[in-house]
């Protein structure tokens, strides 16, 4: 079984980016340097997946220099393949750049702040008409995507859904996670292309930004999601992932994380989720946080890596979380951690130092 498992390849798509952070908690107004990493939703579930073992694939456009090849770079070093990825000239993407984003990490009451300059990236700008994606994707198990991707331009959105539709067609398991960014784009924006995704998903992270109408021919009798607090009970989470999974049967399972945010640097995280046919609640996990970015991915794809290892539902789920929370102590975007044990050790509450 375990080396059935180990045989499992999974690839995720989408735009790789420049981070760029004051030290020590310097505010960006005031800051003289800044500390330079890699990162993105995609890139960093790639890279948490490979760090635990599976076979890990990103694809993406990147400019054909040296900003472009150290990106690749970072990723091939934590080994995640990243043979698809298209190195672009400046003819096929005539900004030719890598999009970047700031980051202000917030300490005690202080929030942190994120600011993006990635208008006209490569990916953005590359013309991916007659792109064999059956060809980039036959070979592969799994396939990742999120709503970010789809957010950046009009030839984004239609990358995202042609690769749903060939890899559902090729057999493919395909997860989604919505991941909003009210800085790309609209609220409404971002419900309308995400729920034109839910009958090609398999795995679903998170509840929003989707339209799920009590009534598809009278929306003004609402969402089934409205009046639902970002902090739910049980059992209005349970009664949101029966309405998914009643209209879009296709859904396998449904996973959310949710956060209690004591301060800046102090939070709880627990989650929901819905697979095979039950509502399951995580233990909440409460911690002091070193850097928050990428949390969410690191939830996915701890939840990726527990399905993937045929983990019982619960297990998937506390090692989702987990997974999360061991990422909040660590510097960058991604959940670099290379042995599952420390995520299970975690996950049953033993802190004691293994020897």
């Amino acid at each position: 079984m375990e080396n059935e498992i180990k045989e499992k390849k999974f690839i995720t798509m989408g735009e790789i980016l420049l981070r760029l952070t004051p030290p020590s908690y310097n505010k960006i107004r005031m800051a003289t340097s800044f500390e330079a990493s890699y990162g993105g939703s995609e890139a960093n579930i790639a890279l948490a997946l490979a760090s635990l073992g599976v076979d890990s694939t990103f694809f993406s456009v990147v400019p054909d220099n040296s900003i472009g090849k150290s990106a690749i770079r970072s990723l091939r070093s934590s080994d995640v393949h990243c043979t698809p990825v298209i190195r672009s000239t400046p003819e096929e993407t005539p900004t030719h750049r890598l999009g970047i984003y700031f980051l202000e990490t917030g300490f005690g009451i202080r929030a942190s702040k994120v600011i993006y300059d990635r208008k006209h990236s490569a990916l953005c700008e590359y013309d991916f008409t007659g792109y064999d994606f059956k060809s980039l994707l036959r070979n592969y198990d799994w396939l990742h995507l999120s709503g970010i991707t789809p957010a950046l331009s009009p030839s984004c959105k239609d990358l995202v859904l042609n690769m749903m539709v060939e890899a559902k067609k090729l057999g493919l398991t395909v997860s989604f996670d919505g991941n909003f960014r009210s800085a790309l784009w609209t609220w409404e924006e971002a419900r309308d292309f995400c729920t034109q995704c839910l009958p090609y998903v398999d795995i679903l992270f998170g509840i929003e930004p989707y339209h799920l109408w009590k009534d598809e021919n009278d929306h003004s009798k609402g969402d089934w999601k409205d009046g639902v607090p970002f902090q739910p009970e049980y059992e209005q989470q349970a009664e949101v992932f029966d309405h998914f999974v009643e209209r879009y049967p296709n859904i396998k399972c449904i996973a959310r994380h949710v956060r209690y945010a004591h301060s800046g640097s102090e939070n709880s995280l627990k989650a929901f989720m819905w697979y095979q046919g039950h509502t399951f609640e995580s233990r909440t996990f409460t911690f002091t946080i070193l850097d928050r970015v990428g949390g969410g991915d690191a939830f996915a794809s701890g939840l990726i890596y527990a399905m993937i290892k045929n983990y019982k539902p619960m297990d998937i789920l506390n090692f989702a979380v987990a997974s999360s929370v061991i990422k909040h102590t660590i510097h960058g975007d991604a959940n670099i951690t290379d042995d599952a044990n420390v995520i299970k050790n975690l996950m049953n509450t033993n802190y004691d130092i293994k020897r």
